[in-house]
């Protein structure tokens, strides 16, 4: 069978990236590139560099990659559902529901598989996460939290903190967990002089009646990307910076101190530090994004579910400006 001709439109800092793992990647080859900012990474090789969407269709694609800012999300995704070629396009979905909503449209009305970029479901540390969960080994699940931040990248001019980062975590929480969004309650701070905000506390409670709390900012200069499960049995603490997965387990030692031995908590216990294989999640988007074109799996972060994580977070972002919590 002939590898799936893909294209790609957008190669900076994170197309660039797709660039490399689009020309690794077995049964596909990268036939043609498009940028109207040029190639400022050298990533393009033998390819020409095309002006726009209408040159890169023009080659002849089986799929597409689309990694431009957010505001040019739509334009490039209906202009491809049209060819009739399958499309990732980079997280957030658009910049607004409305926008969404016309591309998920687009794609199942042409029997497309339209996906999003929500790379953090391929992070090693989350899918081993979501496996213990879903084999019960934490038991009941009573609450996540994820914390996000770092500073600011100045390639996003666009969106905010919220639809750019807060994106992920919120993703990855609805799924790991299994259970979309009843609520959120938030605040923002817009610090950087931009109109977007750049940091983010939200609260909420999942559909299962799991409680949520996620810190995301772009005011602090030390990186962190972590997600914590607490449950029944302990707490799963995934850092999807290094794909490190560790679980801390509820103490099995009898309470002997009269003073605390009527308080129902737990004690202190073994502290395991998973060991799993560790893929380049990109590596693993793209193979479940050649597949589901394939018809083989279907996997991917569909343009349903992204519409969703990017309802979500216009929650956040509504609730931040009224001060009311918003219910889904």
């Amino acid at each position: 069978m002939a590898d799936l001709r893909a294209g790609l439109i957008g190669i900076g800092m994170m197309g660039r990236h797709h660039a490399r793992v689009l020309r690794e990647l077995p049964g596909v080859e990268l036939v043609a590139i498009a940028d109207p900012a040029g190639d400022p990474h050298g990533v393009a090789g033998d390819l020409e560099v095309l002006p726009d969407v209408e040159s890169l269709i023009a080659a002849g694609l089986d799929l597409a990659v689309v990694a431009i800012p957010t505001r040019f999300h739509e334009d490039a995704a209906l202009k491809l559902a049209e060819a009739g070629v399958h499309t990732l396009v980079e997280k957030p979905i658009s910049q607004s529901v409305e926008e969404g909503q016309r591309m998920v449209d687009a794609f199942s009305v042409k029997g497309l598989v339209g996906a999003v970029g929500h790379i953090e479901r391929f992070n090693p540390a989350l899918q081993e996460l979501r496996r213990r969960i879903e084999a019960g080994d934490l038991g009941e699940v009573y609450q996540v939290i994820t914390r996000r931040q770092g500073p600011f990248p100045s390639r996003i001019a666009d969106v905010g903190v919220g639809k750019d980062l807060g994106s992920h975590d919120v993703d990855l929480t609805a799924w790991v967990v299994q259970s979309p969004y009843r609520s959120v309650y938030a605040q923002t701070v817009h610090k950087s002089g931009r109109e977007f905000e750049d940091m983010m506390l939200a609260t909420g409670r999942l559909e299962s009646g799991v409680v949520v709390n996620h810190v995301v900012n772009w005011l602090s200069p030390m990186k962190e990307r972590v997600a914590i499960v607490t449950g029944e049995r302990g707490a799963f603490v995934a850092d999807t910076a290094t794909g490190d997965l560790t679980f801390y387990a509820n103490g099995t030692f009898p309470l002997e101190w009269e003073s605390i031995s009527n308080f129902r908590g737990v004690s202190e216990g073994d502290v395991t530090r998973f060991s799993f294989p560790k893929r380049e999640p990109l590596r693993v988007e793209h193979e479940a994004f050649r597949d589901a074109v394939l018809g083989i799996r279907h996997d991917v972060v569909t343009m349903e579910e992204g519409l969703r994580v990017l309802a979500v977070v216009e929650g956040v972002i509504e609730s931040a400006k009224t001060g009311k919590s918003v219910e889904f």
